[in-house]
Order: structure tokens, then sequence, then C-alpha cells
């Protein structure tokens, strides 16, 4: 999401590149992280992902304006696959006609559906019990009125004339023969092996139509910001048939007012009067679970942390509870009246090493420091 790379970068190609010059440097950068030339480099397969991400997007005329307004953001939501969910072999068949027949298997894979993503925010205090969500969204389905197939009612895909039915053609390399010849997706049925005579009017010969859905999404208890849900199968429809996406839900949690989460544990910033720190108190603080009393001690400081055993958030997998910590800040009073002015210059008078320890330890070694004593 927010830490991916921009498009224009990970080809290494000009804001105003041409059509031709971003699928010339996709081409190069998928032909060169390709896995079966980098294998046991999960980095170069990582590589190739993302290049095949940055491809989809800027090859699209449509999807590239609204990413060059708004980055990955504007492109969500408009049938962009998640690349980082899905197999190489499928990557390639989406984009196999730009490669010919140096990799992955034949021509006539169908291409599985787009992953889409949408946006969960949940409380912290949902992170604790877990929660659901009822989700509408808008997806490529298939098409009704011809099954997904493309083709009108009453007719047929017919076989391709130009590659006979095997989705690949041969083609020469270089000058005639002289080096060899490859195998080719075939360019008139984009390797399928069959094309549509009479289209199918409502989807244009597409196989799929806009169609809104509603499916309830179950979060569990313990997710972080940032983490997805994958339903699988509720993306968008696969080509001719194929295999519909995924949806990815990503989890928002909302900040709240005075918990602060780290890990599986919460922290809560409490402050209170020098004359609570001073003669130890029973405060009221705030959980997700409601109150709870926290006796502050004799001598307290600031910063000093107590510990709410089992009253944090739990482990994603384990379901162990963490802790609240409370962090108390001892606050000085701007103002003081007649009344408290006259009582704390008398406590002054009495202060001493037993009333403030590290206050008298540390001018008594300031004092010898200065006199070019030795302090070590």
């Amino acid at each position: 999401m927010a830490d991916k790379r921009d498009c224009y970068e990970v080809l290494n190609v000009d804001r105003g590149a041409s059509a031709d010059e971003i699928k010339k440097s996709y081409r190069q950068l998928a032909l060169k992280f390709h896995p079966d030339r980098n294998q046991g480099d999960p980095a170069a397969e990582t590589r190739f992902k993302e290049a095949a991400e940055a491809y989809e997007i800027l090859s699209d005329p449509e999807r590239r304006q609204r990413y060059d307004r708004m980055g990955h953001s504007g492109v969500n939501g408009t049938g962009a696959h998640d690349f980082s969910h899905m197999g190489v072999e499928d990557i390639f068949s989406m984009f196999g006609d730009l490669f010919g027949g140096g990799f992955g298997g034949g021509g006539r894979r169908r291409a599985r559906g787009a992953d889409l993503q949408v946006r969960v925010e949940i409380s912290l205090e949902e992170v604790l019990t877990g929660a659901e969500r009822t989700l509408t969204y808008q997806r490529d389905d298939r098409c009704g009125a011809c099954g997904g197939g493309g083709a009108a009612q009453g007719s047929k895909k017919q076989s391709c004339p130009t590659c006979g039915g095997y989705g690949q053609v041969e083609q020469a390399t270089g000058l005639g023969s002289i080096f060899g010849r490859v195998i080719t997706s075939c360019p008139a049925c984009k390797g399928q092996g069959a094309i549509i005579v009479n289209p199918c009017k409502p989807c244009q010969g597409s196989g799929r139509a806009p169609k809104e859905r509603v499916v309830t999404v179950s979060i569990p208890a313990g997710i972080h910001d940032g983490q997805a849900i994958r339903v699988r199968g509720e993306g968008g429809a696969g080509e001719d048939g194929a295999a519909h996406g995924d949806l990815h839900c990503y989890v928002q949690v909302k900040p709240h007012p005075f918990l602060e989460r780290r890990e599986h544990d919460l922290v809560c910033r409490v402050p209170i009067t020098f004359t609570q720190a001073a003669l130890g108190a029973t405060i009221e603080v705030p959980t997700l679970q409601g109150k709870a009393d926290v006796k502050i001690p004799r001598g307290a400081q600031s910063g000093q942390v107590l510990r709410l055993g089992k009253q944090g958030l739990p482990d994603l997998r384990s379901g162990r509870l963490g802790d609240e910590l409370i962090q108390i800040t001892v606050e000085i009073p701007r103002k003081l009246n007649k009344k408290q002015e006259s009582l704390l210059r008398e406590f002054s008078e009495t202060e001493d090493a037993i009333v403030a320890p590290d206050s008298k330890g540390f001018f008594d070694r300031l004092i010898k420091y200065l006199a070019g004593d030795d302090i070590a």
C-alpha cells in the first residue's frame, strides 16, 4: 500500500514515457527477474511481481491517468490485480504475448480474475474481541447473458483461423531463418485458440459485467493495523469463465483517546499531582474492559511505569493477552496561592538526603567535581 514504489521508478521510465517505451522496459525487467533465471532468489521474484503491477497500471490509459493524479490509492477498486499473491505462471498468462515462448506453459491458459482491495476500519476494542463487517462493493462478474463465454446466445466461439486452434504461432527471428524460429502466443486470439464471431451485446464479448457484491468478513482478535484478510474467490471474474480472484480486506485501527498499542501491550500515560506521587494514592485508569484502580506507591517518580496484568491485547496466533502499562507523569503546579507557597517553603527547609536522596547525591558529586576531586 503506502510503502509501494513509484511505478515509473519500478520500470525505470520517465513520467512522459510512451506506451512502447513502457512495454519495452517491462519486458526487459520481467525477463531479467524471472524466477526461472533466478532460482532460489526471493528478491528477484518480488521485483518480477513489482514490475508486472507497474506495467498493468501504466499500460492502461485510464489507470495511468488515475495513478498520475492520486498514486496507488487512485487505482484501488479498478480491477487491478494483487500480484504479490499471484503465481509466476499466472502473471505470464496475462502478458504472454510480450515474451514469446521463452518461459512458461501453453498459450491457452485463461487468466484468473482480478484481486480486489477494500479498507475496513475497526476500533481498538474490536482488536480485543474480534469483529465482523458486512461489505458492499462492485466487482466484474460473469455476464449473465453469455455465462462468461463472451459469445451471444445461440452462437459459439470458432476455432482461430490464424493458429488453427492451437493458440500459438511460429515466427522467424533475425533475418529469415538464420537465427531459428520461436513459438509465440497467437496475436489474433491472444493465445485462446478461439475467436468470438458474434459477441454478446450486454458485455461486448468480454464475458464480464459489473455487479454489486455483499460479503461478511470475520476479523480475528489481535489483528494489527495494516494487516489484510484474504477472502478467496470474491474478487473479479476470470477470463472466459476462469476462477475469480480474491478480495483483500486491509484493516485500519482507529486511534484510541487514551490507550496506545505497543505490540500486545497497551500504554496509558496518566498525569498525577506531586502530592500523590510523594504520599501515594489510588487512581482510576481506563482499560479496554472498563475501568481499573491503580495504586501509586509513595515516592513515585515521573516516568515510572506500573503494570496491569492481562489488560492488553491478544496475540493473533496464541490468544495470550498482553498487559496495560501505566506511565506516570508528575505535574508541577504553575501557580500557587499564598498558603500553598508558605507550606512548600516550610517543607523545603526540611528537605535532606532522606527526603530527596537523588538530588542530594547529585549536588554532593557536583561540589567534588568543581573542586577537582575524583568522583569516579
